[in-house]
Formats: structure tokens, C-alpha cells, sequence
């Protein structure tokens, strides 16, 4: 026997797809076709009892969907109801005029469900439209149009909500992805239900219309084409119209009330079942008050006892089966002491939650209001641009830089952000939407207004978008806004770096680099060094721009020198020297090293003035000393700078470091290498001055 193929369980789901996808297409179609070709009456009462079917199935799904969003078709689907009523009524129609008979169902609510009487069909008739038109369908007309336009105005306060919880690390990008698809879908479908309730209303005024074209032609018909007396046209061709209306107006009726509980969903995650039952079944209190009213109006004279004696007494039994509330266990003397505990709860959690508001965020980009639009507005690149600084700094610094809270403030001047570090507003500069700004000299003749490039202190002026291309054909650099928030961010966070590095970021790259290289952390703490005193090293390497990327370097050397002592100097200057060539080529140019070297004996005074104190080891010399010192490199260092060179200072590793924290204040862009660092590197070191003060000292 032939084995079956193992792929032919796999036929039935494809057929059920490929039915699926045809259904709707090959209905709306065969709708069309109805409302021109004739239709005999018995399909005409299957599609009647498929009409009203569809409806009540539609009620019921409306009820148990958990959020709106969750029926996302149902604006369609009333569309393609509205449109198979509308064939419905005209097939009937045609019959009725036609034939005098529309099939069982239009003759059973004709002459069965109203009495055969012409006044109460149209009383009932009248009734469903009151109900529909005036009530369900234009209090739910007005809740969708509120609601597309509350869900338009929210959007970009929510997705700016979801692109902070993204940088903050509260979500990953994927959930991102999910959630602003929401908030699109959402909008898409209260815009939809707006448009769509409009369906149902003119669903109801066609059906007037209908219903009095066919009574008026019914009796036409009746009167002129078959001789029949005016009562015996009503009886026939006039409860038939009005059957007709019934038989519409019912599932009409129905997809109404669906509409309305579509609109009017809460975003309670359940069905509104349970939902109702939960919120009544939380209220003891009140459905026993209410049983206790019921029960009150059998006072009532000449009020009839019964109906108010069994529903009063069914509302008491059912509020002896409820739980108790909060309040009524406070009322108990059993529930004081549970009260007074939950009551201590209630008052913890306000305080949970200062202590939350307490938390200091360790970095902040605060934005005026006007530049919101830098983070939630037509092109925003500003939270990716942010997202790429924090791969690129992780990258040369080695520093993960912490998620950036960006939030707007109504305290700051208009155009103005700030960037705050550990609470403490660091940097603050301007940047105007709609401007850019254009660095570089000869730009008077443009229209703007003057500033200053924020991070370096470079001329420019902010200009209309449309003059960039003017600015950069006299040689300026444009930069728009997000670019220059950015540009000042990174440095910031460069310039500031180990303030970022706390002592959990140290913990969680030892625990890494433990998975990678065992032996090396093992070797070094907690036996040599504690996480305090390796943070410290790091805060200094970082403190003069040194990369901390590679750690297991950085750590194999502090193990070596820590077996000699602790010294916090002395282990920095280990670090350094295993990482001089990667120091060293940093700031080289194309492989050249301009430097500025020391006068021997100024070098040699220098070594002499060394001492150790609280803060590290200072060059303890005389006031004017220091004073020309200082002046001399800054001067050398501005002028050289000026010409296009980026100049480091070396001199011999015994001084480096205490030099470095004399000259860092006044020249604080001056890195400091000493000799051994320079040795151990391989680039071209371009000498291009000595610091000299010894001969303009008085002796």
C-alpha cells in the first residue's frame, strides 16, 4: 500500500484559507447582483434569516471582545450589513409590488408579530425607528466622533510616552514596534467607526423612505393595475410594506446596538459580561439599599405588592452572596483590625511612591515645549540619533551610556534644552525649529540670528531652511537642530563621562568580563582590589578620555600593580601605560604626534615640587610660578591649535599626573602623556615647542 504523503494534512487549511478570503469578496459581489436581478421568495426568506443572524452574531461578539480594537473589521462588516439590508428591501420590494407575496417571513411579521393590524405595524415600525435613529445610533455617532478625535489629539503624547519607555530601557524596541502599531490601529478605527456610523443612520432614514414609496405603491398597484377596493390593497400590499420594514429594521436595530457597545468599550481587558458583574458584584451595599427601596414601595397605596415584594427580596438574598466591601468590613468590629491594616497599606503606598519620585535620573535632555516636535513630529529623528550615540559611545569610550529620559519643560525658555547629569544641569543651548544653523564667517549678509556653536564656540548664525543651500556655497557648515542637540549631548556625556560609571556599572562589566576571562577578575577582586578602588581608576582614565573598552588589559595590569600597593596614582599610571599605544593613537593625525615637551631643568624643579597628599599627588611650587607655568602652556597650546595642530603635553611619568590636575582647569582640552607612554607607542612624535619659564624666574 502507498504511504500518504506527509504534506497532504496541510490541503484542508489551505482551502479553508483560500474559501475564507473569497467569501466576502464573492458576497458583496452577489449583493450587487441582488439589487438588480430579481430574487424567487424562498431565497429571499434564507437570506432574511441569514440577515438577522449575522446580526445577533455580530451583538454577541461586540459584548465579548475585550477592547474595541479587538473587532478592528467592524466598520466593514457594517458597511457590507447596511448594504445586504438595502438588496434585502428592494428584493422585497420588487416581490411585493410584483406578486403580491414576499415569502413567509415578510407575511408571518406581517400578520402574525403585528396582528395583522395596519396602525400597529406602523406604531412598532415608528418605535424601532425612534429607538434606533434618535437614540442608539446618534449617541453612538457622537461617542465615535469624539472618540477618533480624542485618539488623534493623544497620539503623540503616546508615542512619545512609548519612545521615552524605549530609551529608558522599560521596553525593548520590538514592544515599540507593537505598541505604536496599536495606537496607529486605534486611530484607523475610531477614524473608521466615525465614518461608519454614518452608515447606520442612513440605513434608518432609507428605510422610511422605503417603507412610504412601498405603501404608496402598493396601493397604487392595488387600486389601479388589479381593481382591488382601497381596504383590501391595504390589507394586502400595506402589511407587506410594513412586514418588509420590520424584518430590516430588526437587524438594523441590532447592528445599532452593537455599534454602540463597540464605541463605548473601556479598556477593561475582559469581557463586558464580566466586567458588569464584577463592578455590581463589588457593591454589597448598594444592591442591598436597593432591595430595601423595592420592598419600601409596597407602602405605596394602591400599588400592587407582588412584583415589588419579589424583586425586593431577590435583590436582599443576592447581597448576602456578595463579598464584603472595604467599607462594610470597617463598619464590623471583626473587620477594625483589617481595616487599620489596610488603612497602613494606603498610606505606604504614597510614600513608595515619593521615594520613587525621589530618583534621580542619570541622564536627562530637557526640551522646551516648542521643540517637541524634535522628538514626535513629521521626520523626528531625534530618539534614533540618540539610540545611535549611545552604540557609538559604548563603542569609544567603553561607557554604556544609561538610557536618556527626554521629557519637555515648561520653565525653560522657548527654543532653549538642557542636559542634565545626575540632576544637575550641565549644558544648555538653543536650537530653533524650522532654522538651521550655518557655522562659519562672512554670513552677515544672510538673514538670522547670531549665536554660538554650543561645543566648541564656533561663530554662526540660524538661518531659514531655504538660505542652507546659500550658506553652504559661501563655505559655511549647516547643521539643523536635532544634529546640534545631539553633537552637544555626546560631548557632554564625554566630557562628564564618570559621573556616569557608578558602582553598579562597574559590578555589571566585572560580572561580564567574569563569563569571558575568569581568571583575570578572580585574580584581582575582591583578593587585591575592592569595586570602590577599581571605579576610581576608571573615573580617572575616563576623566582624561581614555577608552575603558578594553577591561581585561585595563584589569590584568591593575592586578600587577596592586600586589605593590593600592595607591590610586600609582595604579591610573599602571593602566595607562598598558594602554599607552591605544592612547597614544588616538590622538596622533594620520599617524603624527604633535607635542609639546618640558624644559629639562623646569622638568627636574617640577619632579622636586612633588607631593603626596588627600586628593593624589600635587606640584607644590611658588604662586608666580605656577602662575607663568600655566600661562606659557595655555598660550603655546591656543596659538598652536589656531594653526590647525592638536598639541599633547609629555613630560616624565613622575610629574604627569600632578601637572595634568594644575593645567586641566585653564587648559582643560590639553592631554598629558608622559615619556613612557609615548615609548611605548609607534607614532611619529612632531615636536612643536618646549615649555620654558625657568629663565623668566627671578632668582
Amino acid at each position: 500500500m502507498a504511504r500518504k504523503p506527509r504534506n497532504s494534512t496541510i490541503e484542508v487549511p489551505l482551502k479553508t484559507s483560500r474559501l475564507s478570503q473569497l467569501a466576502i469578496p464573492i458576497g458583496v459581489v452577489a449583493i450587487v447582483i441582488m439589487l438588480v436581478v430579481p430574487m424567487p421568495a424562498q431565497l429571499l426568506d434564507i437570506l432574511i434569516a441569514v440577515n438577522i443572524a449575522f446580526a445577533v452574531l455580530v451583538v454577541l461578539v461586540a459584548m465579548y471582545v475585550h477592547r474595541a480594537l479587538d473587532f478592528s473589521s467592524f466598520p466593514s462588516l457594517l458597511l457590507i450589513a447596511t448594504l445586504l439590508r438595502l438588496a434585502l428591501n428592494i428584493s422585497a420590494t420588487r416581490l411585493v409590488l410584483t406578486n403580491g407575496f414576499a415569502g413567509d417571513v415578510i407575511s408571518a411579521f406581517g400578520h402574525f408579530v403585528i396582528g395583522g393590524s395596519l396602525v400597529i405595524g406602523l406604531v412598532i415600525f415608528a418605535i424601532l425607528l425612534v429607538v434606533q435613529f434618535v437614540v442608539i445610533t446618534s449617541g453612538a455617532a457622537r461617542v465615535a466622533e469624539v472618540g477618533a478625535r480624542f485618539t488623534l489629539d493623544a497620539m503623540p503624547g503616546k508615542q512619545m510616552a512609548i519612545d521615552a519607555d524605549l530609551n529608558s530601557g522599560l521596553i525593548d524596541e520590538k514592544t515599540a514596534r507593537r505598541r505604536r502599531a496599536e495606537i496607529a490601529a486605534e486611530a484607523d478605527f475610531y477614524g473608521s467607526m466615525d465614518g461608519a456610523s454614518k452608515f447606520v443612520k442612513g440605513d434608518a432614514i432609507a428605510a422610511i423612505i422605503i417603507v412610504i414609496i412601498n405603501l404608496i405603491g402598493g396601493i397604487a398597484i392595488g387600486v389601479l393595475s388589479h381593481g382591488l377596493a382601497v381596504t383590501d390593497a391595504l390589507n394586502t400590499y400595506a402589511l407587506l410594506s410594513v412586514g418588509d420594514g420590520l424584518v430590516s429594521q430588526i437587524p438594523a436595530l441590532l447592528l445599532s446596538v452593537a455599534t454602540g457597545l463597540v464605541v463605548t468599550r473601556s479598556s477593561e481587558a475582559d469581557s463586558l459580561g464580566a466586567v458588569v458583574a464584577r463592578q455590581f458584584g463589588s457593591q454589597r451595599r448598594a444592591v442591598r439599599i436597593a432591595g430595601v427601596a423595592a420592598l419600601l414601595l409596597c407602602v405605596v397605596p394602591s400599588l400592587p405588592k407582588l412584583p415589588f415584594l419579589l424583586v425586593g427580596g431577590t435583590l436582599l438574598a443576592l447581597s448576602t452572596r456578595l463579598p464584603r466591601s472595604d467599607a462594610d468590613r470597617a463598619d464590623s468590629p471583626d473587620g477594625a483590625e483589617a481595616q487599620t491594616t489596610a488603612d497602613g497599606a494606603a498610606q505606604a503606598d504614597p510614600e513608595e511612591l515619593l521615594r520613587l519620585e525621589l530618583v534621580v535620573d542619570p541622564l536627562e535632555l530637557i526640551l522646551s515645549p516648542d521643540l517637541v516636535s524634535l522628538v514626535d513630529g513629521p521626520g523626528a529623528d531625534l530618539l534614533d540619533r540618540v539610540k545611535a550615540l549611545r552604540r557609538t559611545l559604548a563603542t569609544d569610550l567603553g561607557v554604556v551610556m544609561p538610557p536618556v529620559r527626554t521629557r519637555d519643560s515648561v520653565t525653560l525658555p522657548s527654543s532653549t534644552y538642557a542636559i542634565n547629569i545626575n540632576g544637575v544641569e550641565l549644558a544648555r543651548g538653543t536650537a530653533p525649529v524650522g532654522r538651521l544653523l550655518a557655522i562659519g564667517d562672512g554670513l552677515e549678509g544672510l538673514p538670522g540670528t547670531p549665536d554660538r556653536e554650543p561645543v566648541f564656540g564656533l561663530a554662526g548664525r540660524w538661518i531659514p531652511v531655504e538660505m542652507g543651500s546659500q550658506a553652504e556655497l559661501l563655505g559655511a557648515t549647516v547643521v539643523d537642530p536635532s544634529s546640534l542637540i545631539i553633537t552637544h549631548l555626546s560631548e557632554t556625556v564625554r566630557q562628564h563621562a564618570s559621573r556616569l560609571l557608578g558602582r553598579e556599572e562597574v559590578a555589571a562589566a566585572t560580572r561580564s568580563l567574569a563569563r569571558t576571562h575568569p581568571v583575570v577578575v578572580e585574580d584581582l577582586t575582591p583578593a587585591l582590589l575592592s569595586l570602590g578602588e577599581i571605579q576610581r581608576v576608571l573615573h580617572s582614565l575616563l576623566d582624561e578620555g581614555v577608552s575603558i573598552r578594553d577591561l581585561v588589559r585595563i584589569y590584568e595590569a591593575l592586578s600587577l600593580a596592586a600586589k605593590s600597593g593600592t595607591d590610586p596614582d600609582r595604579l591610573v599610571e599602571a593602566a595607562r601605560a598598558t594602554l599607552a599605544p591605544a592612547i597614544t593613537a588616538r590622538l596622533a593625525t594620520d599617524g603624527r604626534l604633535d607635542v609639546l615637551t618640558i624644559e629639562p631643568q623646569l622638568q627636574q624643579r617640577l619632579l622636586e615640587s612633588v607631593r603626596g597628599t588627600d586628593i593624589g599627588a600635587q606640584l607644590v611650587i611658588e604662586a608666580g610660578m605656577a602662575e607663568m607655568l600655566i600661562a606659557d602652556i595655555s598660550t603655546k597650546f591656543r596659538d598652536l591649535a589656531a594653526l590647525g595642530h592638536s598639541p599633547v603635553l609629555v613630560c616624565a611619568a613622575g610629574i604627569r599626573l600632578p601637572l595634568r590636575r594644575l593645567v586641566q582647569l585653564s587648559v582643560p582640552g590639553l592631554p598629558v602623556l608622559s615619556y613612557t607612554e609615548l615609548s611605548a607607542s609607534s607614532v611619529t612624535v612632531n615636536a612643536l615647542g618646549m615649555i620654558d619659564v625657568v629663565s623668566n624666574l627671578v632668582p
